[in-house]
């Protein structure tokens, strides 16, 4: 134990544990992390090993005699009918049997029949229909009533006042009637937190001993942690504290990426495989009972690949509660402020899905194409850059139990520090309404964990803003390749009031992950823009080769194009054709001396193109001159059968978008698309150098340097 222990253990009495007791235990209980601290928070809060040791041996009693594990069932209904009660540690749920007009609870291992509980156990207790929740629970045997074979006889009188017997009435039997029945039953979560006291504490530790002290909190030992891998773990903690909250964390297998939502707090629920139902989540019409998003502070999804039965009801519904926190079901509209998280695992590296796709891919293809919902993202968790889960990980010095932590969290939920940076700084005008709504969130979420006093200084303000505007900019850069024309403006920034200097926000994959090669390419390769078959603009890159032989093009040298359409097939043709016809007006070895393979190597996966046979064009005098054509440079043209070239009818921001995203920094356009040119947005503009043709046989000659 050092001095941060010490400080810890004075600042919180009885509400810290030494977190490898919690591992320790853990070994020995399939019980959730938070049950297990609440007894340790009881008995082991000291720094004294032989009391300690008492309070574990007391624990592992408790666990022993009460934990309830399925094998131990007839056990336990045992001792509750030959001792008259017995007290027991289960997840209970409760369901209303609207049949019976009944609650009706059931336990998670305990295997005993459904049986009646009171309502006002339930009032006072809603979460038990929802999910349900850990409890320490008394169980009383009150036995079976039994009155002459539950039947029971009628009498009435005649005129003159005389008993006479009627009938026999049988006494209705409930299936759920039981010998059993709950007498108390206590949650397993903090009943009391002192607010208050606890953010005092805060001023008694540095920003760094505070965040050491919430991530081992938390179970991880934050001394194998970098800044920025501590920065991703605490926002895992963010829709805990922060109302209304849209988090999504995709990575590698093993990262720990659902653990906090399963394990930390009794006010989160981890949605297995990541399938509910609108009943279930918003709200039950039949019962008029709202769901999941008005009994917890936070839902998570795990393994969102498995929401395969979302409904166009249930994704429209959750469009708007993620919006708005508000949803409506027949007349009724509902407000709640749960957040929601969305966890998943990548299975290519964050460049192939870069350069292919996005990084919402783990997503079913549902929700992948609807950009509309990936724009109520707050942040994007990028759970390639957290570690891979090993034991030097988990801490084994003293932090707050969980479920002070919880309660923390849950208590802070009321507070908003969405503006706490305005004092230093301002967001750029790249910034819209949902934008600034989820940096806000994220900023405040960060800084309520970090900062609960709302003590921070300018450049503590600008580390959380910065990280927060990098959360949102990996959403809007994905939103941008989904949809580029409506998601093009993704420089998110902020401005330093004291010097009103820009700062822009990068983010470390976007250079890593563009298709454009950076430099010069191989002679013959070229990128080209067009739109797909699937009415889609994309980047593809032709990659041609000579061959020896008698200047013949044939589609058995041709690669990607097996199931081409013929109108992409006759494209090719036809620049092949442009170039047999004009190679000697800028070549002086003959073209006949080649035959000539093509790679049509689609690139995004989009399907192939008929609209960027001018590039083909730069890439067979490229090859032919064994000379790279301009580096990053990507172009945009057809030219046709008779060698004349078509207008671009694709809208030209849309163009520029997609090819910027690819990370072009140049682009050719036909001359006749100056005036469309003009019409784009300055900042459009600014994003790549311009170089108009007027023929393909002058693309080719700017395109490789030659006058």
């Amino acid at each position: 134990m050092d001095a941060f222990d010490l400080k810890v253990l004075d600042n919180f009495p009885g509400k810290v544990v030494r977190k490898d007791l919690t591992s320790l235990m853990k070994k020995g209980a399939n019980v959730p992390t938070y049950v297990l601290e609440y007894l340790l928070g009881m008995y082991c809060a000291t720094d004294d090993e032989d009391a300690i040791e008492i309070g574990l041996d007391k624990i592992r009693r408790i666990l022993s005699e009460n934990y309830v594990r399925p094998d131990q069932s007839e056990y336990v209904k045992s001792k509750i009918k030959e001792n008259g009660q017995y007290t027991i540690i289960d997840k209970i749920t409760v369901v209303f049997d609207d049949r019976e007009d009944k609650y009706v609870a059931r336990f998670t291992n305990l295997r005993m029949d459904p049986f009646e509980v009171p309502s006002d156990l339930v009032i006072n207790n809603e979460k038990l229909l929802i999910g349900g929740i850990w409890c320490i629970i008394r169980i009383e045997y009150v036995g079976l009533e039994r009155d002459n074979d539950d039947e029971q006889e009628a009498f009435e009188e005649d005129i003159f006042g005389n008993q006479k017997k009627k009938r026999k009435i049988r006494k209705k039997k409930s299936k759920y009637d039981s010998p059993f029945e709950i007498s108390t039953l206590k949650p397993i979560q903090m009943p009391n937190l002192d607010l208050e006291e606890f953010i005092e504490a805060r001023a008694n530790f540095t920003k760094d001993e505070w965040i050491t002290l919430l991530l081992r909190s938390a179970g991880y030992e934050p001394d194998e942690l970098s800044q920025k891998e501590k920065m991703h773990y605490l926002l895992r903690f963010v829709p805990f504290i922060q109302k209304n909250y849209n988090l999504v964390e995709l990575g590698p297998r093993g990262t720990g990426k659902s653990h906090v939502y399963s394990e930390l707090s009794p006010y989160s629920i981890l949605m297995s495989s990541g399938t509910t139902t609108v009943s279930n989540m918003f709200y039950n019409m039949s019962t008029r009972r709202v769901g999941l998003v008005g009994n917890w502070d936070c839902i998570a999804f795990d393994e969102v690949a498995g929401i395969t039965q979302a409904t166009g009801d249930m994704i429209q519904i959750m469009k708007n509660y993620m919006a708005n926190g508000s949803f409506a079901r027949g007349t009724d509209s509902i407000s709640s402020d749960a957040s929601i998280a969305f966890e998943g695992n990548t299975f290519r590296s964050v460049e192939d899905m870069m350069r292919t796709s996005n990084l919402f891919e783990p997503f079913p293809e549902a929700f992948n194409s609807d950009s509309a919902f990936f724009d109520r993202i707050h942040a994007y968790l990028p759970g390639w850059e957290t570690p891979k889960l090993r034991s030097s990980l988990f801490t084994d010095r003293f932090g707050l139990i969980s479920d002070c932590f919880s309660e923390f969290c849950h208590m802070m939920r009321k507070y908003d520090f969405t503006n706490s940076f305005s004092e230093y700084f301002a967001l750029n005008d790249q910034f819209n309404t949902r934008d600034t709504i989820a940096v806000g969130r994220t900023f405040s979420g960060l800084a309520k964990l970090i900062y609960p006093d709302e003590r921070m200084t300018k450049e503590e303000s600008r580390e959380i803003l910065e990280y927060a505007i990098e959360c949102r900019r990996r959403v809007k850069e994905q939103l941008r390749k989904i949809t580029p024309a409506e998601f093009s403006d993704v420089n998110l920034g902020y401005i330093d009031l004291d010097t009103d200097e820009e700062y822009i926000v990068s983010l470390p994959e976007v250079a890593d992950g563009t298709l454009i090669f950076d430099g010069l390419e191989t002679p013959g390769y070229v990128y080209g823009v067009g739109r797909s078959v699937t009415n889609v603009i994309s980047i593809y890159r032709l990659e041609n080769k000579l061959l020896n032989g008698t200047g013949v093009f044939s589609f058995k040298n041709v690669e990607g194009l097996a199931r081409a359409p013929r109108s992409v097939k006759d494209s090719i043709t036809a620049a092949f054709n442009y170039f047999s016809e004009n190679s000697r007006k800028m070549i002086s070895g003959a073209y006949e001396d080649f035959d000539y393979s093509l790679y049509f190597n689609d690139l995004q996966n989009r399907g192939v193109s008929d609209e960027i046979s001018v590039a083909e064009v730069v890439g067979l005098f490229s090859a032919l001159a064994n000379r790279a054509v301009l580096p990053s440079l990507v172009i945009c043209g057809r030219v046709v059968m008779s060698g004349s070239m078509m207008p671009i009818t694709t809208e030209l921001e849309e163009v520029f978008v997609a090819a910027s995203n690819a990370g072009a920094k140049r682009i050719m356009l036909p001359a006749e698309s100056k005036d469309k040119y003009d019409e784009l947005r300055s900042e459009l503009k600014e994003e790549m150098a311009v170089i108009f043709y007027s023929t393909p046989l002058d693309a080719a000659k700017k395109a490789l340097g030659v006058d």
